[in-house]
């Protein structure tokens, strides 16, 4: 039987169950998840936060995480600076990045979302705006979202995952996780 669960990843937990380098600094998935033989389909950066979806299925890994099969993937992002709509069109056409051209994003601005507190908490500075976006991506690179938005002049604050495919985080509280559908 296959297990596929979904996790809401806080801030600063390593996308992985173990860290040789400081497993006391660097907090793992295994502090948050005792579940045998499940896995990380794809990868969410340290400093992201959100939905991140583990299974003992490799198939359906290869799915999630491989730019080939488009799956969509949303992110809340905060950033620096306040954006309009027509900011956003180069990130809608897609972009050229140092590894190479970006598909087309979705991208627009939204309301601050009614999303857990990070710790820690966002800079804020008194004479810098900060904007909330939503971006729709077909693949996942490196950092991607982070290089988009410094790449139009928008630098992200704080970036969410929200939602992998049929997969999202809603009515699921920060640091747990429950069997997908």
């Amino acid at each position: 039987m296959t297990r596929t669960i979904i996790f809401n990843k806080p801030f600063g937990v390593l996308t992985q169950f173990t860290d040789k380098r400081s497993p006391t600094e660097r907090p793992t998935l295994s502090a948050y998840i005792d579940v045998p033989d499940v896995y990380p389909a794809g990868r969410l950066d340290r400093d992201s936060e959100g939905l991140l979806v583990l299974t003992d299925d490799g198939s359906l890994q290869n799915r999630i995480a491989s730019p080939r099969n488009k799956m969509e993937k949303t992110y809340l992002v905060q950033v620096e600076g306040a954006p309009l709509g027509k900011d956003f069109e180069p990130l809608r056409r897609g972009i050229t990045l140092k590894d190479g051209p970006t598909r087309p994003a979705r991208v627009r601005l939204i309301d601050p979302p009614n999303v857990w507190d990070r710790d820690p908490p966002v800079r804020s500075r008194q004479t810098v705006p900060d904007r909330w976006i939503e971006i729709v991506l077909t693949e996942g690179r490196n950092r991607q979202v982070r290089r988009m938005t410094a790449h139009i002049g928008f630098p992200t604050l704080r970036l969410i995952r929200w939602s992998i495919g049929p997969y999202s985080l809603d009515n699921l509280d920060l640091g747990t996780w429950r069997d997908a559908p």
